[in-house]
């Protein structure tokens, strides 16, 4: 396993603990200097807050770790490709290198909507490497969404019987 991997293996970890709280399962790390030094995974529905995806809770916390806004020497790892606040609050961190499990045709901004990581008008572009253990990332999506909507197949065949 390559260092690459072992970095988006806690990021599918981080993933995986979001599913246990019914939250979107997307996990991100921040790499510098080969340390972790940002963790964070969707929290929106437990937080109540629109704020709270993995990108912006490692982001929030590798700043903390660094001491800066400005993350120019880090690697980001995340699991699903960023959306529109995620993907700017990169840019915002200049964050140049953003490595991706797997991406989002319905909400992703690293190429599948919009590519704002690579709009020549911002003053940051960020360098991304599109499906690191891609297909892991995308079946653990797969799976919760489809468990999902099971759930709420049978509240409403429960809610019919009452």
């Amino acid at each position: 396993m390559t260092q690459e991997e072992k970095y988006m293996r806690e990021a599918i970890r981080l993933a995986k603990k979001a599913a246990a709280l019914k939250e979107v399962p997307i996990g991100c790390i921040i790499v510098h200097d080969g340390k972790i030094i940002g963790r964070g995974y969707n929290r929106r529905t437990i937080d109540k807050n629109v704020l709270a995806h993995a990108e912006i809770i490692a982001i929030k916390k590798a700043c903390k770790k660094i001491g800066d806004w400005r993350l120019e020497e880090c690697t980001m790892y995340v699991t699903l490709e960023p959306c529109p606040m995620c993907a700017g609050a990169i840019v915002q961190a200049r964050i140049p290198r953003v490595v991706i499990g797997c991406m989002n045709p319905k909400a992703g901004c690293a190429g599948s909507v919009l590519d704002m990581l690579h709009e020549e008008g911002f003053n940051h572009q960020v360098e991304t490497e599109i499906g690191l253990l891609g297909e892991e990332c995308s079946q653990m999506l797969k799976d919760f969404f489809k468990a999902l909507r099971e759930e709420g197949k049978r509240k409403k065949k429960g809610e019919e019987l009452c």
